[in-house]
């Protein structure tokens, strides 16, 4: 039990609670359900693997390991792993070829910057874990803020099926968990990691 002897019971038992709920949050798309793309983009995929691939790049920075952190990230990678290996299977070919372009760009060229630039130009601890948080910040929000483009489509079609309330409810509530257990755990960037 060393790793969880830095957070009180009241932060872990929060942590816990955070993941269950990003773990909700990260099986939210249907892609397999109904077999099809239906038009939707891949960038929200390609951002949460990007934004969990950075969070355990952080956690393991960080001078207290946050396992909790490092675990559902990774649960997160796999699952939008999956789901970009679904949209790459079920998408028509131009939105595959992007999805592959964009994904090659992003989650690998942009993360080994990253990681050589944290790693060799950084190279005070300290300073290393606060760019990278704010880094990690910054993915965040995009990916907290990528379901807001469904908008424009609920008011287009005067439907709320692209966005479901359950979806929006879920999100609201990671977000808080995430706040309170970051203040817990008196770390700024996992309490505004949305």
């Amino acid at each position: 039990m060393a790793i969880f002897s830095s957070q009180s019971p009241c932060a872990f038992a929060l942590g816990i609670l955070g993941n269950v709920v990003s773990f909700v949050v990260f099986l939210a798309p249907g892609i397999w359900r109904k077999k099809s793309t239906e038009g939707f983009q891949s960038l929200p995929y390609i951002a949460a693997l990007f934004s969990a691939s950075m969070w355990i790049y952080y956690a393991f920075l960080k001078s207290s390991s946050d396992f909790l952190l490092i675990t559902i990230n990774s649960l997160g990678c796999l699952i939008e792993s999956f789901y970009l290996l679904l949209y790459v299977v079920f998408a028509p070919k131009h939105a595959r070829m992007f999805t592959l372009k964009l994904l090659l760009l992003l989650n690998i060229g942009g993360l080994c910057s990253i990681l050589l630039l944290s790693h060799f130009v950084l190279a005070n601890g300290l300073t290393r874990v606060r760019v990278l948080g704010c880094i990690c910040v910054a993915v965040s929000v995009c990916v907290f803020a990528a379901p807001l483009s469904a908008m424009r489509t609920v008011v287009r079609t005067k439907s709320v099926e692209f966005m479901p309330l359950s979806l929006s409810f879920s999100l609201t509530v990671n977000a808080v968990i995430w706040l309170v257990y970051g203040i817990l755990i008196k770390d700024f960037f996992v309490a505004v990691r949305i």
